[in-house]
């Protein structure tokens, strides 16, 4: 159940929906569904929509998990910078919405028990991670595997505690 609206002022509920707006913008930008980009921010479409919608009633860690997980700073962002250069974009702690086996040796390694996909989601990932850690060789691990592997855990949280 949602939690109870707080009273606001006008101008923040204005800036709540801007916010949403950009977000669900910068999202339709980089192809990405809403489903998706939920799962990926660890919560449900209809709370993606919620923040979409700029709703005072929804977490600020879950706006701000929205914005980590489709690469976006948390700063006031312009309708103009909404153009998204899909070659330009800095990476760092951002988490693809289908993690390629193949571009991550040391997942590809630990997933072998993983058969009929050459993807798989944030969350499936950091659990693989999560589960066979003791066998990672962090001197072999590339260092965009390295990142990910940090955006997961920053993005999602530890779990289990074993990375």
């Amino acid at each position: 159940m949602p939690a109870r609206t707080p009273l606001i002022a006008s101008s923040v509920a204005n800036k709540l929906i801007a916010i949403g707006k950009q977000i669900r913008a910068h999202r339709k930008a980089l192809r990405i569904s809403a489903t998706t980009a939920a799962e990926a921010a660890g919560m449900s479409r209809v709370t993606l929509h919620r923040i979409e919608n700029g709703e005072p009633s929804v977490t600020m860690g879950a706006y701000l998990n929205t914005m980590a997980v489709l690469g976006m700073n948390f700063d006031i962002i312009k309708p103009a910078d909404l153009t998204v250069d899909k070659h330009n974009i800095d990476r760092k702690g951002w988490i693809p919405a289908h993690i390629r086996l193949a571009d991550y040796p040391q997942l590809k390694r630990l997933a072998w028990q993983v058969h009929g996909t050459e993807e798989l989601t944030p969350v499936e990932a950091l659990s693989i991670y999560e589960r066979n850690w003791r066998h990672v060789d962090l001197q072999a691990m590339e260092p965009s595997e390295q990142q990910l592997v940090e955006a997961l855990r920053l993005g999602l949280g530890e779990r289990s505690g074993t990375i």
